[in-house]
């Protein structure tokens, strides 16, 4: 049976539960998704290729074919990006800037070493966003950076991220529309510490320079992550969660949700209604955690779902920034790219068939027993149909014809490298 005719099968089934089906593809369609560059090159960037990873940052596997250059990754996510529906983004850390082969110290980072980057997205139809790179650097080699006890460091670290907002500010400018800008650090100590709190007081006088200085929230939007425990930072994370929030709050800015940063079973669904009373915007980095902070690719799990659903049931769509954060080195990149990101839209469209409404009646009436059945049932209900049609009228693979897809253009191009 033909894509066409199943999925008008299915829309008949899903509007005998007052449920529009083009209704829901068009809603999805416009909710961009951030697809983070460093799953391309296994988190390099593009001042010193074959430096080591530091700041607990780990990409494990040696699969073939890793872009070593900025043409080769623009080149990869371009083959991605065809392959996935939907508004994308590309999330760029600043170490991945355009810098002709010079050495740039990232406290001197303008919009000039990113505006290669600015015209390829206008061209590609892309949106970006931003973060700021406090890892991979000599000056972040102990473990500290913004709470830095050598202020000398430490204002190295605040320039670099001042820095990061301007360029995020001119590339929003130009694109026209707003960039997300992130600020994570590795900071933290490895065995328990006697003065947490002067830590933090560095950390919080950091973010108050480096957020002094007001900019256009129509072109950038901050926002701030913490995490519960790095490697290397195992008994005191200086950003964590409480941190976090309290700067958000003070400074007007979003914080950032890490699937992977908080503990086992603490689930970033479960904070995103309570977060939003307070703040205006939030960005997620979507991840899978396993075991603990690992950033394996996304796949269409319980827990995506329950973000998704979050998102559109609350109508959080303009105000949840949607960011993807996992780099498996184990497999093709270009297909984790792929699998990730269409597993992130179809999280979205499952999400957006669903009768919110009707749901919301049946609980607030305490009819606890129809809100299961009804949660039980549409899991079987036709949603794939809805899906392969939405990928079709995208202009994307439906179902599993990327794969060969992929297979060729690592035969005929990753191998090769």
């Amino acid at each position: 049976m033909s894509t066409e005719k199943m999925y008008q099968i299915a829309k008949e089934i899903y509007a005998g539960i007052g449920v529009d089906t083009e209704a829901a593809m068009k809603r999805v369609s416009q909710i961009p998704v951030s697809i983070q560059c460093w799953q391309g090159d296994d988190v390099r960037g593009f001042e010193n290729p074959d430096g080591a990873l530091t700041g607990g940052i780990q990409a494990t596997g040696n699969y073939p074919g890793r872009a070593r250059n900025i043409d080769e990754l623009r080149a990869d996510f371009e083959y991605a990006a065809k392959l996935i529906p939907g508004k994308k983004k590309i999330s760029l850390h600043a170490m991945y800037l355009d810098n002709g082969g010079k050495d740039i110290p990232r406290d001197e980072i303008e919009p000039k070493y990113f505006q290669s980057w600015i015209d390829w997205a206008k061209e590609h139809h892309y949106g970006i966003d931003f973060n700021s790179t406090c890892f991979s650097h000599p000056l972040s080699a102990d473990g500290f950076t913004l709470s830095h006890v050598n202020n000398d460091i430490r204002s190295f670290w605040i320039r670099h991220s001042i820095a990061s907002r301007e360029v995020a500010a001119e590339i929003g400018r130009q694109l026209g529309e707003t960039v997300c800008t992130n600020h994570w650090v590795p900071d933290g100590f490895k065995d328990i510490p006697v003065d947490r709190m002067a830590a933090r007081e560095r950390l919080a006088d950091s973010f108050d320079q480096i957020f002094a200085k007001p900019i256009d929230k129509k072109y950038n939007l901050d926002g701030v992550e913490s995490k519960v425990f790095g490697i290397g930072a195992e008994s005191c994370t200086i950003g964590s969660h409480e941190f976090y929030m309290g700067c958000a709050l003070k400074h007007d800015v979003m914080l950032t949700l890490d699937a992977g940063h908080y503990h086992p079973t603490e689930m970033i669904s479960d904070k995103i209604s309570s977060v939003l009373l307070y703040m205006n915007d939030i960005l997620l980095h979507v991840s899978r955690p396993v075991r603990w902070d690992s950033d394996h690719v996304v796949i269409f799990d319980d827990e995506l779902k329950a973000i998704a659903s979050e998102i559109l049931r609350n109508n959080f769509d303009k105000r949840v920034h949607i960011g993807l954060d996992f780099f498996d080195a184990s497999i093709n990149r270009v297909a984790a790219w792929t699998i990730g990101a269409r597993n992130m839209q179809k999280a979205l469209l499952y999400a957006a068939l669903e009768p919110s409404e009707k749901l919301k009646q049946m609980e607030a009436c305490g009819d606890y027993t129809s809100r299961l059945a009804y949660l039980e049932e549409l899991k079987s209900y036709p949603f794939s149909a809805v899906w392969d049609y939405y990928c079709e009228n995208s202009g994307v693979a439906v179902r599993d014809n990327w794969i060969e897809d992929v297979q060729d253009y690592e035969k005929n191009v990753l191998s090769k490298r």
